[in-house]
């Protein structure tokens, strides 16, 4: 066998991307693949937010699960920190801006809900306070006045999701990483010393070739296919897949300075660079299926109107003036989520070697992820505790 290396990296999302170009810094002999190409999929069709405040998602079902959804702050915190950084350690632009974020309420019940999570986030080490509507009058004078309150973090803000993973593969590629488009991992076998997987290249004439390659260890950071690519090693990694629909309007001139999303509404926009507005938040999407029900993530999914006309009724309720901007063009974007919407990150149980993360907000913790990763493949003990976030969480006779 002529092709062996340290670790390979299954996925070429950002998440792929930072890991393959971490543990080639580190001096690991590294290959990244992806089923079809770098940034194609997730990474490339969110909007980008950088959510470090607890989402809508992870509030509206109630406190408890508000504070369940809290025991992954030390990710958030350690992405925020990381994302401040990382266009100069890459030495690219990734159209990180941090400027703030704000969530909005309209209503008492609303506002006692900003108080409590701002409480909690706060007891987590997130730096959150709630602003009254005469302070909003000056920090965000583009809120509808039907918002009376709203809870700010410094540290909230977006990134170009379009250029952020492509810059940084080049920058793994610049470390020693070897990358493979149209790439499929579609077996594996436990060695003495690793995994030999067997991997299906597609070129561009449609032409397959297949060939093994051995690795002493697997990260996989494949998204929506986690779930599939667990069952390749024998492990259940439990995953909830998600169609979203997003939103892009013609450019006006910057007017939003802040990450905006909603305490009682399926609501996150923001302006971007190019002065365009990214509009979603999460409003459902039909998710492809097959004739037993099973996902074809292969396939398009199919935006709803319903949806898009929801999201675009949310945004005119919280910014009025986007009422007179054009819509230019809506997608459909996926993510996954585990079952108790924590992430899964850690060693995959009873695959010796092989490695996991994915769920929720992954673009946004994307670096603490790849972070925490690349410290395991080289023996580091994580300094973050990932006990709450162990992927064989939900295996049977395992402690949640």
């Amino acid at each position: 066998m002529s092709e062996s290396y340290d670790v390979v990296v299954v996925g070429g999302g950002l998440l792929g991307c930072l890991t393959a170009w971490m543990a080639a810094r580190d001096g690991a002999r590294v290959l990244l693949v992806d089923k079809d190409q770098v940034n194609q999929h997730a990474s490339g069709q969110n909007a980008g937010s950088l959510h470090f405040q607890l989402e809508y998602r992870m509030v509206e079902a109630g406190e408890e699960a508000a504070r369940v959804a809290a025991e992954a702050m030390p990710l958030h915190l350690d992405a925020a920190a990381m994302w401040a950084r990382l266009e100069e350690e890459i030495g690219e632009s990734l159209g990180v801006r941090q400027t703030g974020g704000l969530m909005v309420a309209e209503n008492a019940d609303q506002v006692g809900m900003l108080e409590f999570k701002a409480e909690l986030e706060r007891s987590w080490g997130l730096d959150v306070r709630t602003l009254d509507r005469s302070e909003l009058d000056t920090v965000a004078p583009y809120l509808s006045r039907d918002i009376v309150a709203a809870n700010l973090s410094a540290l909230e803000g977006k990134a170009d999701a379009r250029i952020a993973a492509p810059a940084v593969a080049r920058a793994a590629v610049a470390a020693g990483a070897a990358v493979c488009a149209r790439t499929r991992l579609t077996g594996a076998s436990h060695t003495p010393t690793g995994w030999d997987v067997t991997l299906r290249e597609t070129d561009r004439t449609g032409e397959v070739r297949t060939r093994t390659v051995r690795t002493a260890a697997v990260v996989i950071a494949a998204g929506v296919w986690t779930t599939e690519l667990g069952q390749v090693f024998g492990a259940g990694l439990p995953t909830v897949p998600l169609a979203l629909t997003m939103t892009v309007t013609s450019k006006v001139p910057a007017f939003i300075p802040h990450l905006v999303q909603h305490a009682g509404a399926r609501l996150s926009l923001k302006q971007s660079l190019d002065k365009t507005v990214l509009i979603g938040g999460g409003w459902p999407a039909r998710l492809m299926r097959d004739a037993d029900g099973a996902p074809e993530f292969d396939r398009k999914h199919q935006l709803v109107p319903r949806s898009i006309a929801g999201n675009a009724r949310a945004a005119v309720n919280a910014v009025p003036s986007l009422e007179r901007v054009p819509a230019v063009r809506s997608w459909v974007g996926t993510t996954t989520v585990a079952p108790d919407q924590l992430p899964l990150v850690g060693a995959v149980k009873g695959a010796p070697g092989v490695f996991v993360a994915t769920g929720g907000s992954a673009f946004t913790l994307g670096p603490s992820f790849a972070r925490v990763l690349t410290g395991l493949l080289a023996g580091r003990s994580p300094d973050i505790d990932l006990a709450p976030y162990d992927p064989a969480r939900f295996t049977e006779g395992s402690t949640p």
